[in-house]
């Protein structure tokens, strides 16, 4: 169940929503807040983790980006926005929100993009990945690609671990390397490598000579 904390101000566009998840199923629109300070109390202990989706108005803007602490940002946060610049958007990409969607897109993708997000993925506009990361490029050996997809999936080391069969303590020196390589600073900048090279070139070991 993909469960969805709204946090706006609009009364008809929380209604909105609601007849949107209410007819989808495997969606549950948990809650209606109108400010940042009702949502930190409506996700205190809540350990199944909702999508917070973040009405942003142009308004608001950097004022409400400001006032997202850690008790927040430690949560799957999407930003609904109707425009955004790209300052404001590498500024919330770097905080640390995990979609930002457009709210003149269809219901199809909003449900998409919330089902995605709830499960640990991203959900960004292939403009602002290209310009929160630049021209960086990097040959990923197999192994690193298939790290560098496990974790844009949403996964944890664990999880990474039990796919790729080997310790969580390796996995750890996987990721530290990855992020020198890359040249990225943690495991969300690295997701988002991932999005915009979904199929970064592998650089094959070398085939052993014949005797």
């Amino acid at each position: 169940m993909v469960r969805v904390l709204l946090c706006s101000q609009e009364p008809v566009l929380a209604a909105g929503l609601a007849t949107v998840l209410a007819s989808a199923e495997g969606f549950e629109l948990t809650s209606v807040c109108a400010s940042l300070a009702d949502a930190r109390t409506l996700v205190k202990g809540d350990e199944g983790s909702p999508v917070l989706l973040l009405d942003l108005t142009a308004e608001s803007g950097y004022g409400l980006m400001g006032d997202l602490d850690r008790s927040l940002l430690e949560r799957k946060i999407v930003l609904w926005v109707r425009e955004i610049s790209s300052d404001l958007a590498l500024y919330a990409m770097s905080a640390g929100v995990r979609g930002i969607l457009r709210s003149t897109l269809g219901p199809e993708l909003l449900l998409r993009c919330l089902e995605r997000v709830y499960q640990g993925e991203l959900w960004f506009e292939k403009a602002l990945v290209d310009n929160f990361l630049g021209g960086r490029r990097a040959a990923l050996t197999r192994r690193e690609a298939q790290l560098v997809r496990l974790l844009s999936q949403g996964l944890k080391n664990k999880e990474i671990a039990a796919n790729m069969m080997i310790s969580e303590g390796t996995v750890k020196v996987y990721l530290s390397r990855l992020f020198h390589k890359v040249g990225v600073k943690d495991r969300f900048a690295l997701a988002l490598y991932a999005m915009k090279h979904p199929h970064a070139p592998l650089r094959l070991p070398p085939r052993p000579r014949r005797a």
